[in-house]
């Protein structure tokens, strides 16, 4: 059985369409059509070449945050993770890594901080050694015997569903991890697929302000119909230092219980933590792939500023924000936060107009979506 892959060869931004044998089905296993994958701001680091890891260190098929139908079931394996009958066709989510459930962590309920998570893809010394039709940006995903996967409600269109598993779930993992209480002040910096989910499940939860810092109109417009309660255009303010003036002003001197960054950018971080409060907390999860920075220890330790790396979640997580989006779409408009649709063989197009860097204006794009069987 064979499907088609976007391969990334490595370098400055060339991607191949290339037919790939799909992996045989072990037992117990799962084979999803992939139906949606999203243009995710670490598949941007790799395409740019700015990052430190896949796609831009060497070939190999990209993509992660997506979702689809199954097209197989292995022998032995009938229902999804909660029990719920599940057949050929039905639609699925599922965690984008792989925790193996016998390491350190993953017997402390750390399965988000398992050593040993990662894509087989992203294992692999080079292409051939896993040259597999296998991975978010191709026809087919492999899911291994005993992986969590949660069947998906009819009422999430395919293009949202796509992007699930990793912008909404990474950033309900985060707020989790802050603890955030009802009544905080919470600011975001970044409005694209991570910040408009941010936004909205804080301003869910209670918080007393939202405030939320983008440099294109269209998405803190976007934010303010998902429970911004302020916004801060950085076209505006152009500045590090007039921002952080700008969330003192709206939180009357005293600084943000909780800072969420989205960007993916270094320097975001450290102006980002001038905005947290005395014994705040700085939540970071944008920065997987974003490049190296220096935490100011002084300001940290003076300031009690608790900082908290998020990378992945704990599979529990997705069927929680899966319920949480069905629930939440009908007072936000969540299904808008997909912007821009491609076919497969458009995928060189779906990136440039996802990519935001560099750009006079700016993207239009909030989260761009490529479907691999259009």
């Amino acid at each position: 059985m064979k499907g088609l892959a976007a391969v990334f060869t490595g370098g400055s931004r060339p991607v191949d369409l290339i037919t790939l044998e799909v992996p045989k089905l072990q037992p117990g296993g799962i084979l999803v059509r992939n139906t949606g994958a999203a243009v995710c701001g670490s598949d941007l680091h790799g395409w740019r070449g700015d990052g430190d890891g896949p796609p831009s260190s060497r070939k190999m098929v990209g993509g992660h945050e997506c979702s689809g139908v199954i097209e197989a079931l292995g022998s032995g394996i009938s229902t999804d993770s909660k029990g719920r009958k599940i057949q050929v066709g039905d639609r699925v989510v599922y965690p984008f890594f792989f925790p193996c459930l016998r390491c350190y962590q993953c017997v402390h309920g750390e399965l988000h901080a398992c050593p040993n998570r990662y894509h087989p893809r992203f294992k692999a010394d080079t292409f051939d050694d896993y040259p597999y039709c296998d991975g978010g940006f191709a026809q087919y995903w492999s899911l291994p015997p005993g992986h969590f996967v949660f069947k998906a409600p009819e009422s999430i269109p395919d293009k949202v569903l796509a992007t699930v598993n990793c912008s909404l779930t990474q950033v309900t993992w985060a707020i989790h991890q802050a603890n955030m209480r009802f009544g905080d002040t919470v600011v975001v910096q970044g409005a694209g697929g991570l910040g408009i989910y941010a936004t909205a499940i804080a301003a869910d939860a209670g918080a007393s302000k939202v405030i939320v810092i983008d440099g294109q109109a269209g998405r803190l417009e976007l934010a303010k119909k998902c429970g911004a309660t302020d916004t801060i255009d950085m076209r505006e303010f152009t500045t590090p230092a007039e921002r952080i003036a700008k969330v003192q002003e709206l939180t009357a001197g005293v600084g943000a219980d909780i800072v969420v960054e989205v960007v993916g950018v270094a320097s975001a971080t450290v102006e980002g933590l001038d905005m947290v409060r005395v014994g705040g907390k700085y939540i970071d999860v944008g920065n997987i792939s974003g490049g190296s920075f220096t935490l100011p220890g002084n300001r940290m330790i003076r300031g009690q500023i608790h900082w908290i790396g998020i990378g992945h979640y704990n599979p529990w997580t997705l069927e929680n924000a899966v319920s949480w989006l069905v629930k939440a779409s009908q007072k936000y408009p969540l299904f808008d936060l997909v912007s821009h649709t491609f076919p497969f063989e458009q995928i060189e197009t779906a990136f440039d107009t996802a990519e935001w860097s560099g750009k006079k204006e700016g993207s239009t794009a909030t989260r761009v979506v490529i479907e691999p069987w259009s």
